[in-house]
């Protein structure tokens, strides 16, 4: 096996011992992105067509090459010297492009900051270095994380899913799925604002976590929704996962959104039994409801069979080490999730898209101009994609005075609601006292590309079973539980109440154990499979 494809904490363990050098394996992880990411994003650049092209992944923005190989000689000269290089010693990974690094390009996926190189890094990536990490580079996402299957980015050809590259990777966190499922790099950094870590986790069979709101800092993510932002990690692995959010949750004082909350030994709390601990299993997140512009009402219309008897399974293994199964959970108003999503991001995303002017950094338009609003007009007209000018007039819309209908109000009353549900089910004196909820990640497996993209409403609606949790602020795992007929990634995830990370990592280790003998965990993305061969 090569070393690019084995668990993190393995590559850690022979390079503190001194059977591989942190420079070895970069340098293979190196090989790998030249064997299966093709070219990578650029602005302006024509979108795959080409055989190669359409059989690579194209999940990077950009190769740090020597930024990483400085920091690989780095690794191998404390160990040299006898010092720790930390938990992730050598350990290769990469950033979505929405963290900032410090003398290296971050884009956001967009054109208007195409040409932006920060003077900071985002307090994740100091803390990944500090643990020994390696950055291999940034990789793509939709722009600016605005979508579901990272089609919307300016660089292009945007990222394809490595199990078949005529689907999606999901979003906005794809090229960081992508990335972990295609053996280039163990560990990537993602951002989820309505399941964008485990959106793509499920599409691209990964692990993908989403801390509770709070636990990881902010400071250096080009934000999105402000209050819906949570950095977290995506993996092939459950422990490869809780070494990474070991390494980055904690309180920082850049972050006054940071939780001064202590951070517990996930490892440890990882390899407890599940034995006693209260599952439950809620219907509200076995269908998709939605409005139909048509008949102008609410539609609901069951998941995908194939992957409502993958959870069942999964929860029937979990039965077996001695969890009790909870049904006919109810979550009343986990249907809201996505129209109140739509509120609430899209005021929050037209924020903090105002300080893309043209005037302090980033892209800025060559026409000439006679004011400072026309250049405030030309220089976003150039330099946003569609995505972010609908949300942007989204935003303007629902929060401007003059158009109020008490939309944002109503929104944030539908969040309280669903935190509400939430507190219920996980109150330990309540009726239910469970411990986590399993539920499907995502409605269907990977779409084809193409398929869905360019309808903003519909492409949402492939959210909703992860935007409850981002309104509620708890924490979300995605792991996989098997593929579908086609074989494409099913992921399952399971949720539960604020600081509860280490129970979930327990549930999804207990079932990564139990299944380990199962036929399809042998399985590989037929890129990385063709290699072996």
């Amino acid at each position: 096996m090569k070393t690019c494809d084995l668990p993190a904490y393995t590559i850690a363990d022979l390079i503190r011992t001194k059977q591989l050098s942190a420079l070895e394996v970069l340098e293979e992880t190196l090989e790998r992105v030249n064997q299966v990411d093709g070219r990578p994003g650029e602005v302006d650049a024509p979108e795959a067509s080409s055989e190669e092209d359409l059989s690579t992944i194209h999940a990077f923005t950009l190769v740090t090459e020597d930024y990483a190989r400085r920091q690989a000689q780095k690794i191998d000269q404390l160990i040299q010297d006898g010092n720790d290089p930390g938990p992730l010693a050598g350990v290769p990974y990469t950033a979505k492009d929405i963290f900032t690094v410090k003398g290296i390009r971050s884009t956001a996926g967009s054109k208007i900051l195409s040409n932006y190189v920060s003077p900071y890094s985002a307090t994740v990536v100091e803390r990944m270095e500090d643990a020994g990490a390696v950055m291999l580079g940034k990789v793509n996402l939709d722009e600016f994380t605005y979508g579901s299957s990272s089609e919307s980015s300016a660089f292009k050809p945007v990222p394809r899913n490595p199990w078949d590259t005529s689907r999606v990777v999901g979003g906005s966190s794809g090229g960081s799925a992508a990335a972990v499922a295609a053996g280039e790099g163990a560990i990537s950094l993602g951002t989820d604002t309505g399941g964008s870590i485990r959106h793509p986790a499920s599409f691209c069979g990964t692990v993908g976590l989403k801390p509770t709101y709070g636990r990881v800092s902010r400071y250096g993510l080009i934000a999105f929704g402000s209050s819906l932002d949570c950095p977290g990690p995506l993996a092939r692995n459950v422990t490869d996962a809780a070494l990474a959010l070991q390494a980055i949750a904690g309180q920082d004082p850049r972050d006054a959104t940071s939780a001064a909350v202590p951070v517990p030994d996930y490892l440890a709390e990882m390899e407890k039994e599940v034995r006693g601990m209260r599952i439950g299993l809620s219907e509200e997140f076995f269908r998709v409801t939605y409005f139909d512009a048509e008949s102008m009402e609410l539609v609901e219309n069951p998941i995908d069979d194939q992957i409502r008897e993958a959870v069942f399974s999964a929860a029937g293994f979990l039965a077996q080490l001695g969890a009790d199964i909870v049904t006919d959970v109810p979550l009343p108003h986990t249907k809201y999730g996505v129209p109140t999503y739509f509120v609430i991001s899209r005021v929050e995303a037209s924020s903090n898209l105002l300080r893309y002017d043209g005037v302090k950094y980033g892209y800025r338009t060559a026409e000439s101009i006679k004011d400072l609003l026309e250049l405030y007009r030309k220089t976003r007209g150039e330099g946003f994609g569609v995505e972010p000018k609908l949300r942007m007039l989204m935003g303007i819309y629902l929060s401007a005075a003059q158009f109020d209908k008490g939309y944002y109000q109503r929104a944030l009353k539908a969040r309280a609601l669903m935190r509400g549900d939430f507190e219920t089910i996980f109150d330990p004196k309540g009726k239910f006292r469970l411990d986590a909820l399993l539920t499907p990640t995502a409605p269907s497996t990977a779409f084809p590309i193409g398929s869905v993209y360019g309808d903003s409403v519909l492409m949402q609606y492939s959210d909703q079973l992860t935007a409850t949790t981002n309104h509620a602020g708890i924490p979300g795992l995605s792991f996989p539980v098997g593929f579908d007929r086609d074989g494409l990634p099913i992921g399952a995830q399971v949720l539960g109440p604020d600081y509860s990370e280490g129970s979930l990592l327990r549930i999804a280790r207990a079932y990564e154990k139990v299944t380990e003998q199962e036929a399809w965990r042998s399985l590989k993305p037929p890129l990385v499979a063709a290699l072996d061969s």
